[in-house]
């Protein structure tokens, strides 16, 4: 059976693995970070200032800042555009992310 794979002749993407609050997750080639933690079930990555209420992807094109996790020590990141690197190191985010807001 042909695949749209054999079609382009594309190759299958490298597998690697990030981090999650400390949990191993399989990340691909290309993928970014919300992708890689939807595919493991993970709906939610941040908390809001003040309410601490979940949050995860909104929008998914980098126009809001719903989806922001702290990746290898920097806070901010939007997970729908940040690609996952072999080895990141992500954490969800509380707040701001900024420690001298007192979040």
């Amino acid at each position: 059976m042909t695949t749209p794979r054999d079609l382009v002749g594309g190759t299958p993407p490298t597998p690697h693995t990030v981090t999650f609050d400390g949990r191993e997750l399989p990340a691909e080639e290309g993928q970014t970070i919300a992708a890689v933690l939807w595919a493991a079930g993970i709906m939610s990555w941040r908390t809001t200032r003040g309410k601490n209420a979940p949050r995860g992807v909104f929008c998914g094109i980098g126009q809001c800042f719903d989806c922001l996790v702290t990746v290898n020590g920097e806070p901010n990141r939007r997970a729908c555009l940040v690609p996952a690197n072999p080895d990141d190191s992500i954490t969800t985010q509380e707040g701001t992310g900024r420690a001298e807001l007192g979040c």
